[in-house]
This record gives structure tokens, C-alpha cells and sequence, in this order.
């Protein structure tokens, strides 16, 4: 018989790991091609796990709530009909191969003996002797929350130094005061916070949702140091223009044509205009991209996502009133993809949907900046003329990272927006 390896897949750009929220097979369980094993959240995007074989589970190696890096085995399929020549042919395919034959493990290697990479990176970072650590996974293997819950308590098992080669995969020098005040954004977001609980309190569990959305958040206010500025439009042209159309619209097309598209379209072309906005920090570079993907912010009751609206510079004010009604649809129906949150260059975020009037946005990580269009409101403004006119006000709230941009370029893309807003009019904007 020939058991082949299930692993974390990679479900999203830039996305290095997924934790399992939910098993939707068990051991013993019989399985086809494509069914689906298990449900996998991370940071962009909750998703299902199909087999790539028909067969039967052999075992789980990860548990719920676990998180693994990509790439790593996550179960192990039973494949069926397999054949003692299958097995042998298995064993002398090439090395690219998941096939692994049964017979070829060593007998006495057991759950607690096979180490995660997750797990020897971990012990290697803070010198555990994973020798004497006891394990809760399936069969007593160790897991990633086992050596996090050990770096808590401070009582890390550190293997004895002497002249002979040190066996097992732990570093064996004790960690540095460096080191042990090292803590990574997982293990400092799993921490534990004593707060009282009186009588009348609700404890409410962390969702594998809201925790991968808390450690996205850390990580873009740990990383990018944020700046801030707001610029003020008059958007009373482009409330009258829209206003004018929107019953037609709405009968015609069959979707609403939201003052929200119209922000979208101003920041693409003005995207286009400066593309130094449309990049990313990478370290020792920095990326300018070429497409213009915006990122727009979609909420549900207890969470957050970000689908992407593809070249959003090629796209009519319909067309993007289109994607933005269609992305919500699978947001708040749980039918969006890993692909639709993928390759987002810019975040927009419609704050003003619910009220708010100015707002400080958390960078959308690796991107370089998110603009937070406020609540169109009625206010009493001088006109140049001296008078005064209750016009309809908006303000947009830019975030930005200051390591990438500089405050000169985002006045100035701030200022093309205005712009582009300011004259929306029948008379100088198609929607089509």
C-alpha cells in the first residue's frame, strides 16, 4: 500500500502559513479526489482543503487550531487499490514525488519522534531539548502550541552541554537574554491576559478569523511606521450627478451605482498618474507595481476582507459598481476565493458606510498606503466669492508607510483626487 502526503497549500500571495479551523474528515474516513479534508483559515482568506487522491485518511497530523508553515503534512492518505509493486515503484520515483511507502518508515518511529518545521524552528530559536518535552498532538506529538505554552511559563528544558555531539534536534546553548525577549507576533498574540471576570461578564472565544486579522494588523503597525494626512472635498457635483442617476441605474443594471464606485475610480486614475503610491517595501528595494489592483474592505459581523478589484484603471465607473456589488455578494454568502484576494496593490476603505467622518486606517500589509473615504456630510462653507453655501463635504483619510512614501507625493496624490472628485459632473464624467 502507498500512502501519499497531504499538505498545507499555499492559498493567497505572500501567504506563508494557515492554521486548521476545522476537520472535515476523520481517521479511517474514505475519500475521492477533491473532496474536501479540512478547513484552513489564514490571514486573507478561509478555505477548504481537497484531497488530491482517492483513498482512505491514514492519520491527522495537524490539529484544530494549529498552524502550519506552506508546504508543511497536514494528513496522510491510504491510497486505494494500492499494490506492493505500486509501493516499490513509489519508493524509486524521483525525489519530487509525495509517495511514501509504509514499509520504508523505521518501526519504532513514532508520533512524538516526527518534528514540524514550525516546531524544530521554534526549538532551535529558543534552545528546547525537544527530547524532554511532552507533547498533546495526536500520539503524543509535540506541537507548536506545546513550545509556545513552555516559552510562557519560562520552564524551557535545555539539553545538558558535554564533549560528546549533542543528539536530537535542539540547539543546546541556552537562549540569550536576546533571544528569550524575542517573542514572535503568533506567540505574543496566543498570550494569555489576566483580566478579572466579575459576575454579568461574557467571555467570548477568539475566531481563527479574528485572530489571523489581529496578527495581520500587529504585524503592519509593528513593521511599517505609519504616517498620517486628510484632505478635504467637495463632493456636492458628484452627489447631484449620482443622485440623478441612480434609479435609472438600479432598473437598468440591476445593481446599485454607489457613491463608493466613484471614489474607486478617482484613486485609480490618480494611482496611474503617480505610481510611486502603487508600491511596496521589500527590504533592501522597492517595488513599484504596474497593475493597479484596489483592495477594498468588505465587513461582516465579526470579521474583515479584502477582495481585490483587478486593473481598476481599466475599468468604468459601471464596471467597478459592478465588482464592488458582486465581491460584497460573495463576502456576506461565503463564497469568496483565494483569488479574490489576491495581487491587491491599494486599499480604499468606504468608513463613511457607517457614519465615521475621519479615521486612521491600518496599512493593508505589504501595501504602502489605504485611503479611508469618510461619510459625505452637509456643512456650511465660505465659497470664494465670500458667501456661505451648504455644500456636501467629505473627507479622505490616507495612511501611509513612511518608509516607502513621503508626505510631498501624497499631498500630491491627495490633491489629484480632490481634483478628479470636484469636477464629477454630467457634463464631464461617463459612468460608462
Amino acid at each position: 500500500m502507498v500512502i501519499e502526503q497531504i499538505k498545507m497549500p499555499q492559498l493567497g500571495e505572500s501567504v506563508t502559513e494557515g492554521t486548521i479551523s476545522k476537520w472535515l474528515v476523520s481517521v479511517g474516513d474514505k475519500v475521492n479526489k477533491y473532496d474536501p479534508l479540512a478547513e484552513v483559515m489564514t490571514d486573507k482568506v478561509n478555505a477548504e482543503v481537497p484531497s488530491s487522491f482517492t483513498g482512505v485518511v491514514k492519520e491527522l497530523i495537524a490539529e484544530e487550531g494549529e498552524t502550519l508553515a506552506v508546504g508543511e503534512m497536514i494528513c496522510t492518505i491510504e491510497l486505494e487499490g494500492g499494490t506492493p509493486q505500486e509501493t516499490a515503484a513509489a519508493e524509486t520515483s524521483d525525489t519530487s514525488s509525495q509517495s511514501v511507502a509504509v514499509n520504508a518508515e523505521p518501526e519504532d518511529q513514532g508520533n512524538k519522534a516526527r518534528y514540524s518545521p514550525a516546531v524544530l524552528k521554534i526549538s532551535q530559536e529558543h534552545g528546547i531539548d525537544l527530547t524532554k518535552v511532552s507533547g498533546t498532538g495526536a500520539g503524543g506529538r509535540i506541537t507548536r502550541k506545546d513550545l509556545l505554552k513552555l516559552i510562557e511559563s519560562g520552564n524551557i528544558p535545555v539539553a545538558e552541554q558535554n564533549d560528546e555531539t549533542i543528539k536530537g534536534p535542539a540547539v543546546v546553548e541556552a537562549p540569550t537574554q536576546a533571544a528569550a525577549q524575542s517573542v514572535s507576533t503568533s506567540t505574543a498574540s496566543a498570550q494569555a491576559v489576566n483580566i478579572p471576570v466579575a459576575v454579568g461578564d461574557i467571555e467570548i472565544p477568539v475566531t481563527g478569523i479574528r485572530k489571523a486579522i489581529a496578527a495581520n494588523m500587529l504585524r503592519s503597525k509593528h513593521e511599517a511606521p505609519h504616517a498620517w494626512t486628510m484632505i478635504e472635498v467637495d463632493a456636492t457635483n458628484l452627489v447631484e450627478y449620482r443622485n440623478s442617476l441612480k434609479d435609472e441605474f438600479k432598473k437598468k443594471e440591476g445593481f446599485n451605482l454607489t457613491f463608493f464606485a466613484f471614489f474607486v475610480k478617482a484613486v485609480a486614475q490618480a494611482l496611474k498618474e503617480f505610481p510611486q503610491i502603487n508600491s511596496m517595501w521589500a527590504g533592501d528595494k522597492i517595488i513599484q507595481k504596474k497593475d493597479i489592483n484596489i483592495s477594498i474592505a468588505v465587513a461582516t459581523d465579526d470579521a474583515l476582507y479584502v477582495p481585490v478589484i483587478k486593473q481598476a484603471d481599466e475599468k468604468t465607473v459601471k464596471g467597478i459598481a459592478r465588482e464592488i456589488s458582486e465581491l460584497a455578494v460573495k463576502v456576506r454568502t461565503g463564497k469568496l476565493r483565494s483569488e479574490d484576494m489576491q495581487g491587491g496593490t491599494f486599499t480604499v476603505n468606504n468608513t463613511g458606510s457607517f457614519g465615521s467622518v475621519q479615521s486612521m486606517g491600518i496599512i493593508n500589509y505589504p501595501q504602502a498606503a489605504i485611503l479611508q473615504v469618510e461619510s459625505i456630510v452637509k456643512r456650511p462653507v465660505v465659497m470664494n466669492n465670500g458667501m456661505i453655501a451648504v455644500r456636501d463635504m467629505v473627507n479622505l483619510c490616507m495612511s501611509l508607510d513612511h518608509r516607502v512614501l513621503d508626505g510631498l507625493v501624497c499631498g500630491r496624490f491627495l490633491q489629484r483626487v480632490k481634483e478628479i472628485l470636484e469636477n464629477t459632473s454630467k457634463s464631464t464624467t461617463s459612468i460608462y
